[in-house]
């Protein structure tokens, strides 16, 4: 029922109006504490992401991640019950954030092969990916995923297929100019160098995210001369 307030003889009388109104107003209801569950995870799983960052895997604690988001604890174990469950979400979103950054990268770089391969290594040192705290927190799970099969179940099929699509392109760029390398160990190769750079950046020996795609790029350079300059893949190649 909506109230409808209306004027007369200088008076103002209510009236209940008949409707949908209060449907709408629960279904707006429902939905405001559903964006409002969704942002406290996203605050715990951001405050995760800073308390690995910061203290490493073993260190961290719930009651660092509630400090942390600025939220009680109760409401840790409210949203995941459990430090595991907890660090399986965060691990989870990070997959999920840089699989759509990179099938966004190579979406947007069109379809010349070339273009494809230089947008997969510029989005690997993005400033939305390649964040001091971010690669901390990627080098504290890659610490216990040897141990831990659900980390490996949850980034195992992504990896393959980020590997795979490096392969592909790696194998396109051979037969298009006729390079004398295997496509497999060499796309290998290029994907090691990647997570190399990303090591010596969490690291914070003095390398920066700007010196770490040159030297990416370098790379590109040496390997695939015919399509690559350090500008950016050759014109008829983009």
């Amino acid at each position: 029922m909506t109230v409808v307030a209306r004027l007369t003889g200088g008076k103002v009388t209510l009236r209940m109006k008949a409707g949908s109104t209060a449907v709408e107003a629960g279904e707006k209801d429902r939905r405001g504490r559903k964006a409002s569950k969704e942002m406290r995870r996203q605050q715990l799983i951001d405050a995760t992401i800073d308390s690995l960052a910061k203290r490493g895997y073993a260190e961290t604690t719930l009651a660092d991640v509630a400090d942390g988001a600025g939220l009680s604890r109760g409401i840790v174990n409210f949203h995941f019950e459990s430090k595991e469950n907890l660090l399986v979400a965060t691990l989870q979103f990070m997959a999920d954030e840089y699989g759509a950054h990179w099938n966004a990268a190579l979406e947007k770089a069109g379809n010349g092969v070339a273009a494809k391969l230089w947008a997969l290594v510029a989005a690997d040192f993005d400033r939305k990916i390649c964040t001091k705290r971010k690669l901390a927190a990627w080098c504290a799970f890659w610490g216990e995923a040897k141990s831990r099969p659900t980390y490996q179940s949850l980034c195992g099929a992504r990896d393959a297929r980020y590997q795979d699509t490096f392969i592909a392109l790696c194998a396109e760029l051979k037969e298009e100019a006729g390079y004398g390398y295997d496509a497999e160990p060499l796309a290998l190769s290029l994907c090691a160098c990647l997570e190399g750079l990303w090591l010596r950046l969490m690291m914070g020996d003095g390398l920066t995210r700007e010196k770490a795609h040159a030297a990416a790029i370098e790379y590109l350079v040496s390997v695939f001369p015919s399509h690559m300059t350090r500008t950016g893949p050759k014109s008829g190649n983009s």
